[in-house]
């Protein structure tokens, strides 16, 4: 079931927490809405469920219109699934009581509502911890119960609401696997709110990008990453440096520009123009160079982070530090010749 959202806004008194958002999530798609805390991700949930009231705009699930200002189709009315930060279980029922509440209404014969319960705890794997109650379990078990009911129920929509942000590190990287066969196997729409962009990336089709309520961007993973729309996309997503720069020349999608005494090539938008700008410079748009007069980056910081160093580094004619990933340990101070293979040209209207 698709998803369409136009001209969204939700006031709670003074404040805007949803503001004028228009944008159409894929019927089947894993949809992320990604944002920093407080920039509206969990009201636009909210909104898409039923659970608040729009102040203007309209929303559209699978084609009709469920919120509007003369429309408000409640939430159980919506065929759509939500997973809470929380899981939202009843603590005195049994994991097998949780997954069948929400059939219990669907006036399927009793022999059916059974097989439905039963074949969603198995594909969770919870089949063997039915009979439990919530609070017996881990966090990744309960997890997997709220998922079960939304199996269950066979939502053509799921809502997930930062699924993953009360468990543990350790955990996070097996339940985004499970997510993902989740969304394989039921084929729903699902739309996942997190502030975790590395979630993000690695489970969604298509990101949106919140930021104090207004959608700044959404496009795909690997778009939004290597052509962010503005500076506060590209702040917010990875590691970057950002320095103006003289645009010299554009065309066929590249853009020769000048900071400083450096002259390089980046990927630029259609609509770049020459004159001033601003360029982006990734980990990836650094390369390290020979000792052969390459310019040289000044240390200021290294962590390792695992199969690599990573650094931010100063070097002449760029406003901000580079981050820099090494094969080697570098101690602050230290100078490394670096050459500048890349970046992308923020677009001059973003």
């Amino acid at each position: 079931m698709s998803v369409s959202l136009r001209a969204l806004t939700k006031r709670f008194g003074q404040q805007t927490a949803v503001r004028d958002i228009s944008l159409d999530v894929e019927a089947g798609s894993f949809f992320a809405i990604l944002g920093p805390s407080g920039c509206g991700k969990s009201t636009l949930l909210r909104l898409i469920a039923g659970l608040e009231t729009p102040d203007g705009g309209e929303i559209a699930i699978g084609g009709e219109t469920v919120a509007s200002r003369s429309r408000h189709v409640p939430p159980e009315a919506r065929n759509v699934g939500v997973v809470f930060q929380s899981y939202a279980l009843w603590p005195h029922m049994s994991v097998r009581d949780n997954v069948a509440f929400p059939v219990e209404s669907a006036g399927l014969a009793a022999s059916d509502r059974k097989q439905r319960v039963e074949g969603s705890l198995d594909k969770v794997g919870l089949s063997a911890f039915a009979a439990r109650k919530p609070a017996s379990l881990s966090g990744g078990q309960r997890q997997r119960v709220a998922l079960a009911r939304c199996l269950a129920q066979q939502a053509g929509t799921i809502l997930m609401d930062e699924p993953l942000a009360n468990l543990d590190p350790h955990l996070r990287q097996s339940m985004e696997e499970e997510l993902a066969l989740f969304h394989r196997q039921t084929g729903a729409t699902t739309l996942y709110i997190t502030h975790d962009q590395r979630e993000a990336m690695a489970l969604a089709d298509r990101i949106a990008i919140l930021w104090e309520g207004r959608l700044l961007q959404a496009a795909s993973p690997e778009t939004v990453y290597l052509r962010p729309a503005s500076e506060s996309v590209a702040r917010f997503i990875g590691r970057t440096a950002l320095t103006r720069v003289e645009v010299e020349t554009v065309g066929a999608g590249l853009a020769r520009v000048r900071a400083g005494a450096h002259a390089l090539e980046v990927r630029a938008a259609p609509q770049a123009r020459a004159g001033a700008g601003t360029v982006m410079l990734r980990p990836e748009d650094v390369e390290i160079a020979g000792d052969d007069g390459a310019p040289r980056a000044r240390v200021l910081h290294a962590s390792y982070r695992g199969g690599f160093f990573e650094a931010t580094a100063t070097l002449a004619g760029i406003d901000e530090p580079l981050v820099l990933h090494l094969a080697r340990r570098v101690a602050p101070g230290e100078e490394v010749p670096v050459r500048l293979a890349g970046g992308w040209l923020l677009p001059q209207d973003g």
